[in-house]
C-alpha cells in the first residue's frame, strides 16, 4: 500500500498532467513544485518524480505508437510494390 506522501504526489501529477493536456502548458508542473517545495521539499521530490515517471511513459507510448504505424505503412508499400 502507497504511504501518504506518494499517494498525495501521484495525486498531484495527475492532476496536474491532466491540466497541462488541457491548457497546454508544459511547465506547469515546475510551478507546482515550487509551491510544494516552500513547504515540504520531500513532497517536491516525490511529486517531480512521479510527473518525470508519467511524462516519460507518455513518451514512450508515444515513440512506439510512431514506430507501429511506419511499420504498418512499410509493409502496405512493401506489399503494393510485390504485387
Amino acid at each position: 500500500m502507497s504511504s501518504t506522501l506518494e499517494k498525495i504526489a501521484s495525486d498531484l501529477a495527475d492532476d496536474t498532467i491532466a491540466i497541462m493536456q488541457k491548457t497546454g502548458d508544459d511547465r506547469l508542473h515546475f510551478e507546482v513544485a515550487k509551491v510544494l517545495g516552500s513547504s515540504s521539499q520531500t513532497l517536491e521530490e516525490a511529486y517531480l518524480h512521479e510527473v518525470r515517471v508519467r511524462l516519460a511513459g507518455r513518451a514512450a507510448k508515444a515513440f512506439l505508437k510512431d514506430k507501429i504505424a511506419k511499420l504498418a505503412a512499410g509493409a502496405k508499400s512493401g506489399g503494393a510494390q510485390g504485387q
